[in-house]
């Protein structure tokens, strides 16, 4: 079928693809320059003396010989008969670039004054019959090879700098491209090029979507909500954590409206030449109007919706300010007509001028957070559909141990499960393949072939039954779902999961074991080899960060007070500390005095389950991995009857989950680097 358009009954020819012209032009200017070079130019030719010019018309070699006057050069041409000879063939193909050129110019020979060389050859032919004598022949020649190599660099210097004008500007148009730089890169759209995604697509995100439905609805329907005197909403905002699904949601939109869709990132208004970003908002918005009604989404606003005045040097002229300034009045100006709903994302909403944000111009702030325990069970539904599952698999036990995983993470872990069965060869994807991925997210890819000696595995083993065996005997502590010393990601030998509590809320004594459970490793080196190694790295920066945000931002000591040294508005170039030195001192001393109570305590724990601790430790060395119930079956359950998220609700009591998303997967490594769970914010 031929790729034809009928429009009022006549069939409209598709165009033909446009040709490569630009490269036909540079092949045709490098062939005219390698032509001249090879046919007409003598600085290439190699140079003979005046005893090796005496020789060849004693030896009769000449066939050709030209006097270029106003260069004062000779060109010589040799004979069929003498291209042969081996002393003159070995040096023209040495010297030649592109093959001997049997009609020659062979040879050339810098000439003195010209009536002393005419004098000199006819000297040099008196010998010889006349008959036998090659005429000396004059010309006058320009230099064609200089000329063109100056122009003609010229030239490509100038079509380089047209193409990149092309380039930097998206394209051919009518009247060269310098004149379409100001054009609008947003693409289109519309019934004839529709986006396939629609609200089925997207899991996890029930608000958000009836929010954005309604918009679409408002469209789709203007007439239900203006009866009862409701205007149209002049744009909303997307904020969230990135890969939650806000880019998504813009396509689903695009897929579901009935009306044109015009997509463009941030980015996509800022440009080297001044003016630009602000001629491009007025071209956006002037096509829009014209299709209105009609939905604009710009992805990633705050790369020109930055406050202005932040960091701008006096006397300066900000272009990105003044894109701002111009898509402001745009949005809701004088001149401003309605029809036209305004889109936009971005995780940084804290940066995003106030006069961006205000009623008006996005009327709606839809927060889209990382999805809770219900809303990933979703996600993930969505995500297996095209993947052949084994009956085993269980989506609410994958969902109760992805704690804090956002959407884009989750289908990584679809995609990572299916990839490891496919290298197994099997059939459909399992359970163990779903738990191999999340493992891969999670801790990094398992290094099988990494070489570790039998007293640094024996000090992992310790550190990481440190861990396991603190957590298990603290309250408030995460209950631990896996512990392996195999060697995963960049510089780790061994790792722990967690499987954090849901909430927003945390409590003193909470942060209080969480600092203890880091401890655990580093504890239990010093209680078993009276030493210490670099595995507690990172436990000892989760366990500061957490021991300064009690004291310095949560008001939960005593000696300071209820008070809040945190500033959310507060930009990253603040060199003052909003507090005294003698405020600082006492603010060093509480939090070692909390990190060292907390060390103390987990020595104490560990002391007293020392027997515990060498169990583990001892499994972990045999089997390298160990789960949940293996932990049950060789200390005994945890001394603690409240379930766990994780319990309820593969248990199958979805109802008494609780829907809080603040939670996040915990990875302890030893003795490198890890991977920890960030404070409560």
């Amino acid at each position: 079928m031929s790729d034809t358009k009928k429009d009022n009954n006549k069939i409209i020819p598709p165009k033909p693809p446009k040709g490569n012209y630009q490269l036909w032009v540079i092949l045709v200017t490098v062939a005219v320059i390698m032509g001249v070079m090879y046919f007409g130019n003598s600085s290439g030719l190699p140079e003979v003396n005046r005893s090796e010019f005496e020789s060849m018309i004693k030896s009769r070699d000449l066939k050709r010989v030209v006097l270029i006057k106003n260069m004062d050069v000779l060109e010589i041409t040799l004979t069929a008969s003498a291209l042969q000879n081996a002393k003159y063939k070995e040096r023209l193909e040495n010297s030649s670039r592109f093959g001997v050129n049997p009609n020659g110019p062979h040879f050339k020979m810098k000439v003195g004054t010209i009536e002393s060389f005419i004098a000199e050859y006819k000297d040099l032919n008196k010998d010889i019959p006349r008959a036998e004598q090659v005429d000396l022949q004059f010309e006058e020649r320009s230099d064609y090879f200089s000329v063109l190599m100056q122009w003609g660099f010229l030239f490509l210097l100038l079509f380089g700098f047209w193409m990149l004008m092309r380039r930097m500007t998206g394209g051919a148009g009518p009247g060269g491209q310098i004149f379409n730089i100001g054009k609008s890169k947003a693409a289109l759209f519309d019934a004839e090029n529709k986006v396939k995604i629609t609200f089925e697509d997207v899991a996890g995100l029930d608000e958000a979507k009836e929010e954005i439905q309604e918009i679409v609805e408002f469209l789709k329907n203007p007439s239900k909500f203006t009866k009862l005197g409701g205007k149209i909403p002049k744009g909303a905002l997307l904020v969230g954590p990135p890969g939650t699904g806000k880019t998504l949601l813009a396509k689903a939109v695009a897929g579901e409206a009935a009306v044109p869709f015009f997509s463009l990132s941030g980015s996509d208004f800022v440009e080297m030449f001044v003016g630009v970003g602000a001629a491009r908002v007025r071209d956006l918005f002037k096509q829009a109007k014209e299709k209105a009604p009609c939905i604009v989404f710009i992805d990633e606003i705050d790369a020109i919706g930055r406050s202005r005045g932040r960091g701008q040097m006096p006397g300066a002229n900000d272009e990105r300010e003044n894109t701002l300034n111009s898509l402001l009045v745009e949005m809701d100006g004088f001149a401003t007509d309605s029809g036209v709903i305004i889109l936009a994302a971005t995780n940084r909403p804290d940066v995003l001028d106030s006069a961006l944000l205000r009623p008006g111009r996005f009327d709606r702030q839809i927060s889209i957070d990382k999805p809770d325990i219900v809303g990933r069970e979703a996600i993930f539904k969505v995500h297996l559909k095209p993947i052949k599952l084994d009956p085993n698999v269980d989506i609410k036990k994958l969902s109760a141990q992805t704690p804090g995983f956002a959407g884009a993470e989750i289908a990584n872990v679809c995609n990572e499960a299916a990839l490891i069965a496919a290298r197994r060869d099997k059939k459909a994807v399992d359970m163990q393949d779903f738990q191999d991925a999340i493992d891969r997210v999670i801790g990094g890819l398992e290094k099988k072939t990494k070489i570790i000696s039998p007293e640094e595995k024996k000090i992992v083993a310790y550190h990481e039954a440190g861990h396991a065996v603190a957590g298990w005997f603290l309250e408030h502590a995460d209950p631990l779902v896996k512990v392996s010393i195999v060697p995963r990601g960049v510089a780790a030998l061994g790792y722990a999961q967690y499987l954090p509590k849901e909430q927003f809320l945390y409590q003193t004594e909470q942060l209080l074991d969480e600092m203890c459970m880091a401890f655990g490793g580093r504890a239990a080196e010093d209680l078993v080899f009276g030493k210490i190694s670099t595995g507690a790295l990172s436990d000892l920066e989760r366990i500061t960060k957490m021991a300064y945000s009690m004291v310095t931002v949560y008001g939960m000591n005593k000696e300071i007070g209820n008070i809040s040294f945190y500033d959310s508005k507060a930009n990253d170039y603040t060199f003052q500390k909003p507090y005294s030195e003698s405020t600082a001192e006492k603010i060093d001393k509480e939090v070692k005095r909390i990190v060292d109570e907390c060390y103390e305590r987990t020595k104490g724990l560990l002391s007293k389950h020392r027997q515990h601790l060498e169990v583990i430790a001892n499994e972990l060395l045999q089997k390298e991995i160990l789960f949940q119930s293996d932990l049950e079956r060789l200390i005994g359950k945890r001394p603690f009857d409240k379930p766990t998220t994780y319990q309820q609700f593969t248990n199958g009591k979805p109802e008494q989950v609780t829907t809080e998303t603040n939670g996040t997967p915990t990875v302890t490594e030893a003795p490198a680097v890890e991977e920890s769970k960030a404070s409560p914010q």
